[in-house]
């Protein structure tokens, strides 16, 4: 989270302004262009935070400790797959980055599923990989080996 409180640090620094800015409704009203220079960072920053682990997971709450039964699934997807090293950002920590995340995935709900940079989407998709053994080639493909296969093997 550092590198987001320097972008917005930066920001304010700069000693933007605000200009005039005309809404879809026709009126115009005052936009902060400290806002908005803080919601393009936040987007930069988001980039490089999806490209920085194999597996990252936007979610409500933590790996030790999630905060909601679709932040859980995802987690408990993970664990049974053995998937232990990977990235997870609380976004009940700060506001403007779960806003920023679904600006940046264009996708509406948390939690948010990324491979190798890529957004792969929610928990309901990662149930369906996970179900239909999807998730098991896509891990392959990360150099992360299923716990499932060798579970697999031992009751054979």
């Amino acid at each position: 989270m550092n590198s987001l409180i320097g972008s917005t640090v930066r920001c304010l620094r700069s000693g933007a302004a605000s200009f005039l800015s005309r809404r879809a409704d026709g009126r115009v009203c005052t936009v902060s262009a400290r806002l908005l220079c803080s919601a393009s960072d936040i987007q930069k920053d988001l980039g490089e935070m999806v490209k920085k682990d194999k597996v990252v997971v936007f979610m409500k709450g933590t790996k030790a400790q999630p905060m909601c039964g679709f932040s859980n699934a995802v987690v408990q997807i993970l664990r049974m797959h053995g998937v232990d090293d990977y990235a997870s950002y609380n976004v009940l920590d700060d506001q403007d980055l779960r806003q920023g995340v679904k600006v940046f995935s264009n996708w509406p709900t948390i939690p948010q599923v990324y491979f190798n940079g890529e957004f792969v989407g929610g928990c309901d998709i990662l149930l369906q990989m996970h179900q239909n053994g999807d998730l098991v080639e896509e891990l392959k493909k990360l150099g992360i080996r299923s716990a499932l296969l060798d579970a697999e093997k031992e009751s054979k």
